[in-house]
């Protein structure tokens, strides 16, 4: 899997409010959904990389596009 850079969990969740996803609660981790989809962020800076390509994964997107959101 390749992996994305490493970056703040504000700046993914930003990332991926873009194209749909709320935010349902958060704690230690922040999940969100888009309907169809749940996404665990975890709430470390920086988020480690290969956590964000995992990340990027379950939102369905590839690496490369989840960079243009970021």
């Amino acid at each position: 899997m390749p992996s994305l850079p490493g970056v703040g969990h504000q700046h993914a969740i930003r990332a991926l409010e873009k194209i749909g996803f709320k935010i349902i609660r958060e704690c230690k981790h922040t999940v969100m959904s888009d309907g169809e989809r749940l996404v665990t962020i975890p709430r470390h800076n920086p988020v480690n990389a290969f956590t964000m390509g995992g990340i990027a994964r379950d939102a369905g997107l590839t690496p490369d596009a989840f960079c243009r959101l970021l």
